[in-house]
């Protein structure tokens, strides 16, 4: 699993104020999912961190995942397309992509992440009983990923 993050987009703060995130990542992690949270901001854009700060955050935020990789660079985060944060991919067992994009069917701000239909969860459920993954991509919606030049 991977999720790209940005502490300062509103999009992201609304999914972990509402302990949205850190719900599935739990749940996933319980269920033996790698959750690699990304944080591709440049130095001097929004979002960027260092390494310290990305423990801290993560702590405060009580966020749950196997690890933070911290992407100044964007190499990983142009690799894989991310455009947006949040922006989640699901990496299947046979390293084959299985799910990208949106972490739900609610782009927003503000409300209730946890009502609305969430395709992370779907895509994980799915692949756990040996399914097909209905919505294998969709929409990635929040904050653009603060790239360097």
């Amino acid at each position: 699993m991977l999720e790209w993050t940005n502490h300062d987009c509103p999009f992201v703060v609304n999914h972990y104020r509402s302990g949205n995130m850190q719900a599935l990542q739990r749940e996933a992690t319980a269920n033996g999912v790698v959750w690699l949270s990304i944080i591709s901001s440049a130095p001097g854009e929004q979002g960027h961190v260092s390494p310290a700060e990305a423990e801290r955050l993560t702590r405060e935020r009580g966020a749950q995942p196997t690890a933070v990789i911290l992407d100044p660079t964007g190499a990983i985060g142009r690799i894989y397309g991310a455009r947006t944060t949040p922006h989640m991919y699901i990496i299947a067992a046979d390293g084959q992509l299985a799910y990208a994009g949106a972490i739900d069917d609610r782009p927003g701000t503000s409300g209730d992440p946890k009502a609305a239909r969430n395709y992370v969860r779907e895509a994980l459920t799915a692949l756990a009983a040996g399914q097909p993954v209905a919505a294998a991509a969709t929409a990635p919606y929040g904050c653009s990923v603060k790239y360097g030049s």
